[in-house]
This record gives structure tokens, C-alpha cells and sequence, in this order.
């Protein structure tokens, strides 16, 4: 296990993550400060405990917000999946429909084409 100091709302925290991810976990603790930084900004000395559930519930809140769509995006995707399956579906039986219409044609030409032969001969 890696260690990492993040720094958020100018206290240190020392934390632990999984080897190579430091950098990931510093860009998310830079992340909870700007909405720290921000919420302070908006409502000046509140106190930590406050503006830290403040900006736990709006990371939530935009966390629901991303849930939320992709829950859409894959009924979405559910959809075209069906419709595109649908019209795979749909063509397999329009190119048996030909198939079959050109075989019957085909074997009309050929009786057609056997009475031509017998009546010149």
C-alpha cells in the first residue's frame, strides 16, 4: 500500500491507496477541497464539520444526478439493442421473403423455358 498526503481545507491527511493510484487520490481530495473552498466562500466560518457534510451531500447529490443518467443511458441503449435486433429480425425474414419469391420465379422461367424448347422442337 502506497501512502499519500492529501490536503483539504489546509489540513493534511495522511492516507492509504492501492500502489500507482497517489496521483488519483490527490486529484480527488484537490476536487473536495474546491467544493470545501467553494461552499466556505458562500457561507464563510460555518464550521468544518458543517461545510464538510455540506460537500459530502453535494458530491452526492451530483453523484445521483450521474446515476440517474446512466440509468437512462442503458435503458437507452437497452432500446436501440432491441430495435436494432428487431430489424436484424425483420430483414432475415424480408431476404427468406426474396429468396423465396426468387426461387419461385426461377422456377418459372425454367418451366417457361422448357415449353419454348418443346414447342420449337
Amino acid at each position: 500500500m502506497a501512502q499519500v498526503t492529501v490536503n483539504i481545507d489546509g489540513k493534511a491527511y495522511r492516507m492509504a491507496c492501492e500502489a500507482g493510484q497517489e496521483d488519483h487520490l490527490q486529484a480527488l481530495a484537490a476536487r473536495f477541497d474546491g467544493y470545501i473552498a467553494n461552499l466556505r466562500g458562500q457561507f464563510g466560518e460555518i464550521g468544518d464539520l458543517r461545510l464538510t457534510v455540506m460537500a459530502g451531500i453535494m458530491v452526492m447529490d451530483e453523484l445521483s444526478d450521474l446515476q440517474a443518467q446512466i440509468d437512462s443511458d442503458a435503458a437507452e441503449l437497452q432500446q436501440l439493442r432491441t430495435a436494432a435486433e428487431n430489424a436484424d429480425n425483420t430483414r432475415l425474414d424480408r431476404e427468406n421473403e426474396i429468396a423465396g419469391v426468387l426461387e419461385d420465379l426461377a422456377g418459372r422461367l425454367s418451366d417457361l423455358s422448357q415449353k419454348v424448347s418443346a414447342s420449337k422442337g
